[in-house]
């Protein structure tokens, strides 16, 4: 009624042919009014059929003082732009000059200058690590039917390397002084639980049976005894290698081929990583670095592997976060997103590709350093985040997990790796090769041997082997429920 009475005094003010103009426009967006409201019942009929596809939120159904919170939040996290990026999955890449990055905010590393000045890399590493802006930053290697194949044997020979992130397929390259950082939305907000819970892993508590002592090695196997939701309340499942407790490490490197494990819930995930660590497994004061591939459509609103990295220094409680959503991480990369989906995937029992993550301690200043590719450094977690890993690290885990919320009151549908066991072998089965560690010298070598360990071998399993050209390696993985995993 409004509307038409707006209309009518414009009729007779600016004359017939004015005002016919001024209603068609009024008609004209009362239309696009009702197909946005049709469009966002929709999105929201989609996001609750099952699709985990995630599009938009109708912002309408959140209350304003959490919105309010939420872009205080993003305006902490969210730097200032130098150039922005249009991924074509949909990320926003924002390039932000390295000295305003969101680590710096860490109460610890207010007076923290960013290392400038090369670690020492490990000396088993032939190739020269590229620091910062160097211009080569391929990480993904493409290991092709018969030449990986041969390789598995002890025969073949390295792949060519290819392409990297989705973000760089337009061309564009973040400028030399600035980091690339995906941006956060409120959509990625407020798929989380809570503001307090986004980006970050739910607290693992273990089993009440779990057996504390010094002994970490005794600590996994007893992780045995249960089924399938022994780690953790939340359901973390896992396939992984490791090495004996409390030895000295300095850092861990190991090559992992990359898939698209489907996600049965939204707020399940599955990924493939390196855990560096210290401290005990209680609860209280776990030290953890990590860094390797995901699946998450809660975090990331897709079901694109992505390039991640985390961080705790009181076993998932407070502290630490993925990626750099929140202060911490120091990246030096400007052709590296963390957080950034990764292309092409391998393939059921055709090309397989792989990514090289590396994390050590450099010798010389402390801090704990990622690389990424044979050459190329990403950034650092400052040695003043952590208790533990301030001086050294006890253990090393290498392996899937995946989060099993059993949702229907069955063990969830999630894959682990391809989704296959690991008995599949080469091309179709997930694998890590190359396992190695970084001692007391800053030495890289080869692990003379792993403990590997499956809460539920019927849900996942992993089997670990030995040869000249992949050294210490296994296949893991697996397809979560199935007949011997009800």
């Amino acid at each position: 009624m409004m509307m038409m009475m707006i209309a009518t005094s414009t009729i007779n003010i600016g004359g017939r042919k004015k005002g016919e103009q001024y209603l068609f426009l009024i008609i004209f967006l009362c239309i696009c009014t009702i197909f946005f409201q049709m469009f966002s019942l929709s999105v929201e009929a989609a996001s609750n059929s099952g699709s985990l596809k995630y599009t938009r939120h109708n912002y309408k159904q959140v209350s304003s003082l959490r919105l309010q919170r939420i872009e205080k939040h993003l305006n902490k996290i969210n730097k200032p732009a130098v150039i922005t990026v249009q991924s074509p999955d949909g990320d926003i890449i924002d390039c932000v000059h390295k000295r305003k990055q969101p680590a710096l905010d860490h109460p610890l590393l207010k007076n923290h200058k960013i290392q400038k000045e090369a670690p020492e890399r490990p000396k088993a590493m032939k190739k020269k690590m590229k620091h910062t802006n160097d211009k080569d930053e391929e990480g993904i290697n493409n290991n092709n039917g018969d030449e990986a194949a041969a390789a598995v044997e002890g025969k073949g020979k390295e792949g060519a390397w290819v392409v990297h992130q989705m973000w760089h397929r337009n061309g564009t390259r973040c400028p030399r002084g600035t980091v690339p950082i995906r941006r956060t939305t409120v959509d990625d907000v407020l798929r989380a639980k809570s503001l307090f819970d986004y980006g970050k892993k739910k607290q693992q508590q273990p089993p009440n049976n779990f057996n504390f002592n010094n002994n970490l090695t005794a600590d996994l196997s007893a992780r045995r005894t249960d089924a399938s939701d022994v780690v953790s309340g939340s359901g973390h499942e896992h396939a992984i290698a490791y090495t004996g407790s409390l030895q000295e490490v300095y850092g861990a490197r190991a090559t992992i081929n990359v898939w698209t494990p489907s996600i049965e819930q939204a707020n399940e995930f599955s990924l493939s990583q390196i855990w560096v660590l210290s401290g005990s497994f209680d609860g209280s004061d776990l030290n953890s670095i990590e860094a390797g591939w995901q699946v998450s459509p809660e975090l990331y609103g897709d079901n694109s592997p992505r390039l991640f990295t985390y961080w705790t220094t009181d076993s998932y409680q407070a502290t630490g976060c993925y990626n750099l959503l929140c202060s911490g991480f120091i990246q030096t990369n400007s052709r590296i997103a963390i957080g950034a989906s990764i292309s092409p995937v391998s393939s059921y029992a055709s090309n397989q590709y792989d990514v090289t993550i590396l994390i050590w301690k450099d010798p010389k200043l402390g801090n704990w350093w990622m690389g990424f590719g044979d050459n190329t450094l990403v950034g650092y977690w400052p040695a003043d985040l952590f208790t533990h890993l301030a001086e050294k690290a006890t253990m090393v885990e290498w392996g899937g997990e995946v989060v099993n919320t059993r949702a229907n009151g069955e063990h969830t549908a999630t894959q682990m790796g391809s989704g296959h066991f690991a008995e599949d072998g080469f091309g179709k089965a997930s694998y890590f090769r190359n396992l190695e560690i970084v001692d007391s010298d800053n030495s890289l070598s080869s692990v003379p041997g792993v403990s590997t360990l499956a809460e539920n071998t019927n849900c996942y399993n992993i089997e670990s082997s030995y040869n000249n050209e992949w050294g210490t390696h296994f296949y893991y993985g697996g397809p979560g429920k199935n007949s011997r995993c009800p």
